[in-house]
């Protein structure tokens, strides 16, 4: 199994002057969010959470405006330090670092990028870039050479002399995220980092993270009021609701498995269909045992226009296949169809690979 290179373990935070007090009654009698406010005067943001997150993975946490996401991830790097829990890095307990451990893990192994870029004016782009390098002492023409190659990864090359008042609101966000990238660091904190762009900006920035986090294989944790942004980024999700995780999982899974009527409204805006992967949709009657050679072939991650486009081309079954070669099913026109009409069930896990 792969480690977590980010693992948070009952992880609590309560605000205000009497939050001991509101803790004890959290945990130890079940008050919910409302009444330990009415009682205390305290403000419970992040009530007992744990998940991990491992190497290369967009772990997505969404939910309304007050849900406790932003507070979450703040807590990765001890800019919030919790109320109860543990906060692990590569299995190291931050909360045990000094004030210069931890000074160095922000630096060196923690990029974020927020909604509010917030890169000075009074600096070229470059030195944007290259602020973190400079705090950390690299000498100044190896600073330069990484933020140009960072600003060339954003694809805002030619762009290192100039000042953040002569950039658009996406562009400024492409500079805070090449900041990020610069001290190359193993784990990624977005905090709706797209959310104030307009329509447009936002698509083609999603799709430049999307290239970027699949070329460097950045662990990262991308905070998101938007259901459609975190069905496009993310490998997994994470709903909020008062504090809580109410349900982790894929995107599919979240679309077309809602664990409650909370979960439900939020993905009744996004279709089905745009979850529907090959894996879903093997037909469980048919067995693989005599493929011919010229029968399509996609991977267990096709989506159903790839589907389609084959089941239009041939009367023949599609062969799915895993990563390793191996094949896992058969898609037919029957349970391609079954799958449109909501008759299949999503497969958590691929059936054995045939030999």
């Amino acid at each position: 199994m792969t480690a977590p290179v980010v693992e948070c373990r009952h992880v609590s935070k309560v605000f205000g002057r009497r939050a001991p007090e509101a803790l004890a009654a959290f945990t130890r009698d079940g008050l919910g969010r409302a009444e330990i406010l009415s009682r205390y005067d305290c403000v419970v943001a992040v009530a007992d959470v744990s998940f991990n997150v491992v190497a290369g993975e967009v772990f997505c946490i969404m939910g309304l405006s007050g849900s406790g996401k932003s507070t979450l991830i703040r807590h990765v790097n001890r800019l919030i330090e919790p109320s109860a829990g543990e906060i692990l890095i590569h299995g190291d307990d931050i909360g045990r670092k000094s004030p210069e451990e931890l000074r160095r893990l922000r630096a060196e192994k923690i990029g974020m990028v927020f909604q509010h870029v917030a890169i000075f004016p009074h600096r070229t782009v470059r030195d944007n870039v290259a602020f973190g390098l400079e705090v950390r002492g690299v000498a100044r023409d190896r600073r330069r050479a990484v933020a140009e190659e960072k600003l060339a990864l954003v694809q805002l090359e030619g762009w290192g002399e100039r000042y953040p008042d002569e950039l658009s609101g996406g562009m400024q966000q492409r500079v805070g995220l090449a900041r990020a990238l610069a001290a190359d660091p193993d784990i990624l904190l977005m905090d709706e980092p797209f959310s104030a762009l307009d329509p447009l900006i936002r698509r083609d920035l999603q799709d430049e993270f999307i290239r970027l986090s699949t070329a460097m294989r950045k662990t990262t944790l991308f905070v998101t009021h938007d259901l459609e942004e975190a069905v496009r980024l993310g490998d997994r999700i994470a709903i909020m609701k008062d504090g809580r995780f109410v349900q982790v999982g894929t995107p599919e899974e979240i679309v077309t498995s809602p664990v409650d009527d909370y979960v439900a409204k939020f993905v009744q805006g996004v279709s089905r269909l745009a979850m529907l992967k090959a894996a879903a949709l093997i037909d469980a009657d048919e067995t693989p045992d005599a493929v011919r050679s010229d029968w399509p072939r996609v991977g267990a991650d096709a989506d159903l226009q790839e589907l389609l486009d084959h089941a239009a081309a041939s009367d023949a079954p599609i062969v799915v296949r895993e990563p390793g070669g191996g094949i896992v099913g058969l898609v037919t026109r029957r349970s391609l169809l079954q799958g449109i009409r909501g008759r299949v069930a999503v497969r958590a896990e691929l059936p054995p690979a045939a030999e």
